[in-house]
């Protein structure tokens, strides 16, 4: 029994002998004997233990007391082993109360007893190890407990020991029992926890340790100060240890102030009770651990000794070790720790405040520990550390970073940190929302970013004597923080990219330390409580990124404000007001003042001295909004100023104090100290001065107090201050200057301050100066937030990461730019293209066009392939640089867009790069390398034409060597295979990423193409391969691709070089052959799109050998591919269009071959499938038509049209039937449209563009196919039609050659003319409604030209419609015929006859120009102007026609022939058609032969019936037309009589040998008019109208032989001898009483025409008139008849003779 043998033990021992140790002889042996009866009582069974040999030891502890108490280590060793023991197996538990010290247990005695025994370092090492040894038994034996003051003891004696213990050993065992005790304390804290969660689970107190996230808070006080009161507390029933209730030990908490030494480090009475009871423990386990973690906290928040530190110390041994106990009770924290109130407040108030302080130790292992500890803090604790976590970010790590004179150390472990932190996408994404998106938070994902990349770019300070070495492991580490960054934001955003070939996910390979899955529910990661200090999003809510995206630019927003303040106060303003970041009014900008620390303290003081009213009225706003209540005057000067700077000038300081003076007596009413406001004022300017003097290291004779109180003197009006009141602030000020608070001091530290530090002493000494000010710095910030709640944004959503990069895409590129440039270290390059292809991972994904841009083209200039730099420069960079860019394209390819041009150039030089490695003969690379810039460089170049055998002369030999080796692995099998899977891949890509693939890849062939000397096919060839690749994708993609692609054959088809051009051509062929296999469905247009360049490389290229090709290409399509082509054949007919023009025999022939053989054949099968092309065949033909130079094709062409025409007479319904989507024609009409337009359209521009006999073939098989098939053509078809024929004489309209114009008119335009009326007469039902206005206008408009044998044809053709078709006219049609005829006669009548004047004698020509009747529509010349409808005569002032000016007399008298010739044939044509042809002339001899027979007939009998159109015409048509023909008489006869216009005419060479006259018109219009009045005359329908007619009938013939008998000239009035003959057989043939008032009207004319010499024939008819009368008028009657008067005539008495003008000259 070791209880027995110990007590022996300590009694043998000789140290016991010694008399001071009596007491503890006495109490060895009382045990002694006490142990053998119980033990014997055991034996007997009167006492029944608990198990065997089983002895309560707690009443035998007395001799172990006091054995530790004894100064011998033997002694001491003895008793605590056996007491280790005890406690060990349980015989010990120490819950009994302890008799001397109230309040206490046994145990807790026992502890102290064991502690004390550790006397400092002079205690031996034997004792040091049992102490150890029995502590840590007490703490973690699982019979015993202690709490509170006990734990904490046992803490502070191992860690004690730790420290003084001169024994490496014991230090060794004493630190690993503190890690074990530590260990213990939170485990069992923990386990208490969940098993109270399992036994109350109704009570949800805690969160299982498998839902850390979801933590659980005990209710904190609104403003978190620990003397407010706690909140209620729910009792629930827990177990607790026997004898220990645990209620008993959840006291309240109070700040322990007391001060901390390593040898009295926490006393064991510490009871932690206040006055109010803060937040309560569940537990006292809790509390246990809370009081540990704050004294752990608080010995490493302990200062080091002045001076470099000692590695051996106790002080900095003391901060290690409290160190890495908190480190390891920080990584093993479960979730009461980390959720619990206590704890994070603990973290807040000791923990953050303790790192603020070491995190900036120059002692590399305590910075190494914060920076452990800290990273801790981020994974486990960020939730509830805000604010702490961003003082550390911005004063501690991006200061040192940023400071040029810290060390390389300390850089180094800074930046292994972040290495850490990078590596968490959680983590990076949560720094950025609640950061750089909290308004009141600095940009600290920003900021590291930068600051990364200079460190990334080797700025990091070269100065400071840091090796090369070392910059260089600086730069690896800064990059590999910039890859993990984008590796994360990658990670983050990875649901959103899309994989074309389904590979791994870049990035995907990152290990995250600490990172949980981002999708799942990370939301409501705290609760959120309100805060007054930031403005982020509360966190309890979802993840909407575009809030945070809005914060984010309010928050740029607001810092260019607060950066304009700080330089100019006034624009500041204006441009946050402006944004709308700032409210207009005083209050609102006072407020800003305030709250704003940001601020330039200077340029807030000046702004709110200006001597403007609105500064002022800020000022006072400023001023009212600080509450002085209560205070005393010194502190709330200091209150007042400690917002801003004062400004210097005196007037300012004035406004200010004054303003402050007022506004403290105004919250101090009450006070009775100063008597107004004046005294206050001046009171605060001499407190001002007194600062400024007592604390101004330029003042060196410094102000007494006597001096300050006697310059106060009687300021309270006139009287004095109290001497005590002044002598106090005297005191007061002395002690502690009037400053800035704080935070405003040191938020603006000096960053990057490149003061030149002449040794590394010198560096040494500033940074431990730097580092001091960061540590007050970042102390007094922390302290400042250590009560202040923050909520922490737990980041979801993928959307973040847009906004992040496009915050860090610049830096970033110019990291890994810089790297790639200027630094040959693999390990560099991997990590540059590492970054550089997840950012262009990022931009694609986030369709950031600008950044991907400038990734790709970075990458792109670093494969030196599109760069200027020398290829032979190639390192394994560079080809490692290449193989990044294929990556990137085969991955990345859906997103790279305009990306595609970069990558794509680079590929197409790799090609020309691995010819040159592979030594083919460089005359084939040579135009790209030398001329163009875009080429590669580097190699040797030959003359103009390069050497054909590659390169002669050794040096170049070598140099060709070197650039093989240097571009040789460009060539390997790898890279060879991974650019071939960019172009096979290229069918995963998706619809619009496969067009921008297309579209840059024809660009790049383009430009390999362009070389003048030798063009590159590569990108060509590899355009046919993806076209081949990409055919089978849906229509609508294809369709866009084939336009970009089609669009590029287009070019090269047209290329000046033809091998290029063949390659185009051919290959075109085949992709066709290979898509008209896939046929078409019905009005769709892919062929046609697809055909499309064949057209295209046929228009422009002149090349004979292209185009003999294409057609070529063209016809095997049409023979092997017929069946199937739909669309396609517009393309062909276009195609063959453009071959029929050509000047080549053999394309001509072929094409026409081809084209008739569709005509033909594949016509007579595929009709249908054709219908939407016929036009275009119908065309093509058309075109061979008119190629003039191979007649045969013109001909056969022309039949081949004709052979048209029977497919659609014989295929309606197929026309009828087939829909088109661009059209909108009626079913009816598609046969006219698709069918009959286009042929007679065709034929009519046929007639219009050939030669005399293939357009009168046209014109023949045109109105042939009128006829054959009119009868099937709707009406209005009809109409359309003849404006095609129409367009015949449309030709005549332009002013061309005289001679050709006039072969027309001869032959074209009079073939056509009677062609019409032909058809007009065969189909006169349909068209007469239609046509007849149309065609009559073109009659006209025939007539009216200067071509004799064309005016003959128009009104012979009038002439023949009216008289086949007049029996069918209408009135209204007659109407329509005559005002014809009469716009025929107006506008045909020669008036400049009569007007013209020969040069020189204008002036003769008086009234002349008045005479020109103003209806006259066409002018002398006959040039046709405009309409033909309407065309003017314009005369001169001086009588000249404007539009003859200039034209020859020749001219004007040929068109004034016509005109005479015209007149006429008009004459004629009434004649004949009111009386029918030749019926005038057979009459005219009848006369003749009847007044030849002797015997005399009788005149009076009624005339045969005509078969003429007299009938069908109404009296006012006969009366039009007699108006036409009188008026034509009477202008005949003007001009006959004008006999001296006569002669001016013919001496200007007018109609030859004689004087012109227009006798033939004179007469011929006469007898016309005569003809039809006395028709009309003797019609009995017309008998209403007979006096009407008689009126006229006698006016015209009286006029006529008045004129007669005035006619000098012998061969005149022979021309009128059948015109009189007509008159008296006319008249002579009338009744009686019709025959009288007409002899009675001419008797005296007739009489004096017996007076010239008259021919017989005229003299006999004059004899029978006289006659007639003597017999009507009964002369010559028997003598009784004679006597009686004659009755009177019908219309009165005969009209006096007409006296003849007066002529001079005999006419000729």
């Amino acid at each position: 029994m070791f209880l027995s043998r110990a007590l022996e033990k300590i009694l043998s021992d000789k140290e016991v002998k010694r008399s001071q140790h009596n007491q503890l002889r006495k109490a060895c042996q009382v045990a002694l004997d006490e142990i053998k009866v119980e033990l014997e009582k055991q034996k007997d069974g009167t006492v029944v233990p608990p198990r065997a040999n089983y002895i309560e030891a707690d009443k035998y502890v007395l001799p172990f007391e006091l054995a530790c108490q004894s100064k011998s280590p033997r002694i001491v060793s003895t008793s605590l082993d056996c007491l280790q023991k005890l406690i060990a197996y349980g015989h010990i538990t120490g819950n009994a109360p302890d008799g001397g010290s109230p309040g206490k247990r046994l145990i807790d005695r026992l502890v102290e007893t064991v502690c004390n025994c550790f006397q400092g370092p002079q205690t031996d090492d034997g004792v040091q190890l049992q102490i150890i040894k029995a502590l840590l038994t007490t703490v973690t034996s699982p019979h015993i407990e202690i709490h509170e003051g006990t734990v904490l003891l046992t803490v502070r004696t191992c860690y004690n020991i730790y420290l003084a213990s001169r024994n490496l050993i014991n230090q060794t065992t004493a630190k690993a029992t503190l890690t074990q005790m530590l260990n213990v304390i939170f485990t069992r804290m923990e386990s208490q926890a969940v098993s109270h969660t399992s036994t109350c689970s109704h009570l949800h107190l805690l969160t299982p340790p498998h839902t850390s996230s979801h933590l659980y808070l005990l209710p904190p006080p609104p403003a978190l100060r620990l003397d407010s009161p706690a909140p209620p507390r729910v009792e629930h029933p827990e177990p607790a240890p026997p004898r220990v209730r645990a209620d008993h030990h959840t006291n309240g908490i109070v700040e322990d102030r007391a001060s901390v030494s390593s040898t009295d480090l926490l006393v064991s009475g510490e009871t932690l009770q206040g006055g109010q009871s803060a937040v309560r423990f569940s537990h006292i386990l809790q509390k246990d651990a809370f009081l540990v973690f704050r004294s752990l906290c608080k010995l490493s928040m302990k200062p080091l000794a002045d001076g470099p530190p000692d590695p051996k110390s106790h002080e900095l041994r003391s901060k290690v070790v409290s160190l890495q106990l908190l480190l390891s009770v920080l990584q093993g924290a479960g979730p009461v720790f980390r959720t619990h109130e206590m704890f994070v407040n603990a973290i807040k108030q000791y923990l953050c405040v303790a790192l603020s302080k070491n995190g900036v130790s120059s002692v590399p292992e305590v910075f190494e520990l914060s920076l452990a500890i800290f990273l801790t803090l981020l994974s486990h604790f960020k939730v509830h550390l805000k604010m702490q976590i961003e003082v550390f970010f911005r004063e501690i790590f991006l200061t040192i970073l940023e400071t040029s004179s810290s060390s390389f150390e300390h850089k180094w472990m800074v930046i292994q940190t972040l290495t850490r932190i990078c590596a968490d996408a959680q983590c990076v994404v949560d720094i950025y929302v609640n950061y750089d998106c909290d308004l009141n938070a600095a940009n600290i994902f920003e900021r590291l970013v930068n600051d990364l990349s200079k460190i990334a770019q080797g700025r990091s300070g070269q100065e400071l004597g840091i090796s090369p070495l070392q910059e260089l492991s600086l730069r690896k580490k800064g990059l590999e923080c910039l890859v993990s960054i984008l590796k994360c934001m990658v990670e983050w955003s990875k649901d959103l990219y899309v994989n074309p070939n389904l590979q791994a996910n870049l990035g995907e390979n990152a290990p995250s330390p600490f990172l949980p899955d981002h999708l799942t529910g990370r939301r409501d990661s705290v609760s959120s409580l309100d805060s007054s200090v930031s403005s982020s999003l509360p966190s309890g809510h979802p993840d909407h990124p575009e809030q945070y995206e809005v914060i984010k630019q309010q928050k740029d927003i607001i810092e260019n404000g607060i950066e304009l303040f700080n330089k100019k106060p006034k624009r500041g303003v204006q441009y946050l007001q402006e944004q709308g970041m700032l409210g207009t009014s005083t209050e609102d900008i006072a407020q800003f003042l305030h709250h704003e620390e940001r601020l330039d303290t200077t340029q807030v003081g000046e702004f709110l001295g200006e001597n403007i009213k609105f500064n002022k009225e800020v000022m006072y706003r400023y001023v009212d909004q600080l509450d002085f209540c209560g205070g005393d005057f010194v502190s709330a000067l200091r209150a007042f100023l400690q917002g801003f700077r004062l400004p210097g000038e005196a007037q300012k300081i004035d406004r200010l104090m004054e303003k402050f003076a007022a506004r403290y007596l105004e919250c101090n009413q009450g006070q009775t100290m100063f008597a107004s406001a004046d005294t206050a004022y001046v009171l605060a300017y001499s407190i001002i001065m007194l600062t400024t003097d007592l604390h101004s290291p330029q003042v060196k004779n410094k102000m007494t107090k006597e001096q300050y109180i006697k310059m106060n003197r009687g300021i309270n009006d006139s009287k004095d201050l109290p001497e005590e009141y002044l002598s106090s602030i005297y005191d007061e000020i002395a002690g502690k200057k009037i400053a800035l608070k704080e935070s405003k001091e040191h938020t603006i530290t000096p960053k990057n301050s490149k003061q030149n530090v002449a040794s590394e002493k010198q560096r040494r000494l500033l940074y431990n100066v730097e580092m001091e000010q960061m540590a007050k710095t970042a102390k007094a910030l922390m302290e400042a937030v250590s009560h202040a709640q923050s909520p922490f944004f737990s980041a979801t959503h993928l959307e973040h990461v847009r906004p992040m990069f496009k915050l860090a895409w610049t830096p970033l590129l110019a990291a890994f730019s810089v790297g790639l440039q200027d630094c040959d270290d693999p390990d560099v390059a991997t990590l540059c293209l590492e970054g550089i292809r997840c950012a262009i991972r990022i931009a694609c994904i986030f369709s950031m066009q600008l950044e991907r841009d400038a990734y790709v083209q970075a990458l792109a200039r670093f494969t030196l392939l599109t760069a200027s730099s020398s290829i032979t420069e190639m390192k394994q960079k560079n080809i490692d640089t290449i193989k990044t860019l294929i990556t990137v394209a085969h991955t990345d390819g859906n997103y790279l867009g305009n990306s595609w041009h970069e990558i794509l150039r680079c590929i197409s030089q790799l090609e020309l790069a691995q010819l040159i490695g592979t030594g083919v003969k460089t005359r084939y690379i040579s135009g790209v390398v030398r001329d163009r810039e875009a080429g590669l460089k580097g190699f040797p170049a030959g003359g103009d034409d390069f050497m054909p055998m590659g390169l002669v002369g050794g040096q170049d030999r070598r140099q060709m060597a070197h650039l093989q080796e240097s571009v040789g692995e460009t060539s390997s099998q790898s890279v060879v295979v991974a650019v071939d899977r960019i172009f096979t891949g290229s069918t995963r890509l998706d619809g619009n990423a496969i067009v921008d693939f297309v579209r840059w890849l024809c660009a790049v062939s383009m430009d390999e193409l362009a070389s003048t000397h030798q063009p590159r096919m590569f990108s060509l060839q590899k355009i046919v391969e993806i076209s081949y690749y990409n055919m089978n994708r849906i229509r609508l993609q294809w369709s866009r691709i084939w336009q970009v692609v089609g669009d590029h054959f287009n070019k090269v088809g047209c290329s000046p070089n033809e091998d290029v051009a063949i390659f185009a051509v051919d290959s075109l062929r085949q992709l066709s052959m290979k898509f008209l296999e896939k046929g078409e469905l019905a009005n769709f247009r892919f062929q046609k799109d697809f055909l499309r360049p064949f057209e295209h490389i046929m228009k422009k290229n002149r090349s004979p050998t292209i185009r003999d090709m294409v057609i070529r290409c063209v016809a095997q399509m049409v023979n092997s591919q017929a069946a199937n082509i739909r669309s396609g054949w517009k393309n062909i007919f276009s195609v063959f269009h453009q071959a029929a023009g050509d000047h080549e025999e053999s394309i001509v022939e072929l094409a026409f071959q081809t084209t008739g053989h569709i005509v033909l054949n594949t016509f007579q099968q595929h009709f249908a499938a054709a219908i939407d092309s016929f036009q275009d065949a119908v065309k093509c033909l058309s075109e061979f038509v008119c190629n003039a130079a191979f007649p045969d094709t013109c001909m056969e062409a022309i039949r081949l049209i004709r052979h048209c025409a029977k497919y659609v007479s014989e295929r309606p319904q197929a026309l009828r039937e087939y829909t088109s989507d661009d059209m909108n024609v009626a079913p009816g009409d598609r046969v006219w449209v698709r069918g009959w337009f286009p042929i007679l359209f065709e034929l009519s521009c046929i007639i219009n563009r050939c030669k005399l006999d293939v357009r009168t073939r046209g014109l023949t098989v045109m109105f042939e196919i009128m006829k054959s098939y009119g009868h099937t053509f709707e009406k209005h078809w009809w109409h359309d039609l003849f404006r095609i024929v129409f367009r015949i004489f449309d030709n005549m309209k332009l002013p061309e050659q005289q001679t050709e114009k006039t072969e027309w008119m001869t032959t074209t335009c009079n073939h056509a003319l009677y062609a019409i009326c032909d058809v007009f007469t065969h189909f006169y039902e349909p068209l007469s409604e239609v046509l007849l206005a149309d065609i009559f206008k073109q009659l006209q408009w025939c007539v009216r030209q200067e071509n004799e044998q064309l005016a003959r044809s128009g009104t012979n053709c009038l002439e023949n419609l009216v008289i086949v078709n007049g029996e069918k006219f209408s009135p209204d049609v007659w109407d329509l015929t005559c005002s014809c005829m009469l716009d025929i006669f107006q506008t045909t009548s020669p008036h400049a006859l009569l007007t013209w004047r020969p040069a020189g004698q204008e002036e003769e020509y008086g009234d002349a120009k008045h005479s020109v009747r103003e209806e006259t529509s066409v002018c002398v010349c006959g040039v046709t102007q405009q309409n033909y409808t309407c065309i003017f005569v314009c005369v001169s002032e001086e009588g000249h026609c404007i539009c003859c000016a200039g034209v020859s007399d020749q001219k004007l008298f040929a068109g004034l022939l016509i005109r005479c010739v015209v007149q006429l044939e008009l004459i004629q044509t009434i004649d004949n058609i009111v009386f029918y042809p030749t019926t005038s002339k057979k009459e005219d001899a009848q006369n003749m032969a009847a007044a030849q027979v002797s015997a005399a007939s009788d005149w009076s009998g009624p005339q045969p019936r005509s078969q003429g159109m007299y009938a069908a015409l109404t009296s006012q048509h006969l009366f039009k037309l007699l108006d036409c023909l009188l008026e034509s008489h009477t202008f005949a006869k003007d001009f006959n009589s004008n006999n001296e216009q006569r002669t001016a005419l013919w001496r200007a060479g007018f109609k030859g040998k004689s004087k012109p006259n227009l006798l033939k018109q004179e007469t011929s219009s006469l007898a016309c008019s005569l003809r039809i009045l006395f028709r009309m005359y003797s019609d009995p329908q017309l008998t209403p109208s007979w006096p009407h007619i008689q009126t006229r009938l006698l006016l015209v013939c009286g006029e006529a032989l008045s004129y007669f008998i005035s006619l000098t000239s012998e061969s005149h009035r022979e021309a009128w001898t059948s015109l009189l003959m007509l008159l008296l057989t006319r008249t002579l043939r009338l009744p009686d009483n019709k025959f009288q008032p007409h002899a009675c009207c001419y008797y005296p004319q007739l009489c004096d025409m017996m007076q010239f010499d008259l021919i017989p024939e005229l003299r006999a008819v004059l004899r029978r008139f006289f006659l007639r009368i003597g017999s009507v008028f009964h002369i010559s009657a028997p003598e009784a008849r004679a006597l009686t008067p004659p009755p009177p005539p019908l219309l009165g008495p005969p009209l006096p003779p007409q006296t003849p003008p007066a002529r001079g000259r005999t006419p000729a």
